[in-house]
């Protein structure tokens, strides 16, 4: 959580330097849009955060284990330096309606993670869940993989970034 809060809220501050063109500006016909990649991560974060709150609500699966990948990404505290080729869903996802639903969107997303992490913390419980690929988590290696998966998204925003300051150039 000490790292999910800083990384989160770097997303947030972030956000004020764009205006919607710029958000809703993709790199490449396939690439995603900053606004689509915001919209990706509220709404995996939000499907990690009903993760942590179900292990934290159990004992279930108690013994279960990560996959290695993930237990060497766990060790690391962070994902492979390399472009992951997501869900076919990805493809699906759209461009944001306006800056402020985004804003709104990440704001309601914080009070969710400062209630999970209360839930967390005073929970007694120490099950795990699945993750569709990658093995059982923790409710606190959750929070940890939601904040890797931020971070592993900076280098897509740098792409992106480096995209939007080329064609403002031209």
């Amino acid at each position: 959580m000490e790292d999910l809060i800083p990384t989160f809220l770097f997303w947030i501050k972030e956000l004020e330097n764009y205006n919607f063109v710029q958000l809703c500006t993709k790199p490449s016909p396939t690439a995603w849009s900053l606004g689509q990649l915001y919209l990706h991560l509220i709404e995996d974060t939000y499907f990690y955060l009903e993760q942590s709150t179900m292990a934290a609500s159990t004992d279930e699966h108690i013994f279960e284990q990560a996959s290695p990948i993930a237990q060497a990404m766990f060790l690391s505290n962070e994902f492979p330096d390399e472009q992951i080729e997501g869900a076919p869903s990805n493809a699906l996802i759209p461009q944001p309606d306006s800056k402020q639903q985004l804003m709104n969107d990440l704001l309601l997303l914080n009070k969710e993670i400062w209630r999970v992490n209360e839930l967390i913390s005073s929970s007694p419980y120490k099950g795990k869940s699945k993750h569709p690929g990658l093995g059982y988590f923790s409710a606190q290696e959750w929070l940890q993989f939601a904040d890797m998966h931020f971070r592993h998204h900076l280098r897509q925003k740098k792409r992106i970034d480096d995209f939007l300051k080329m064609s403002s150039h031209q």
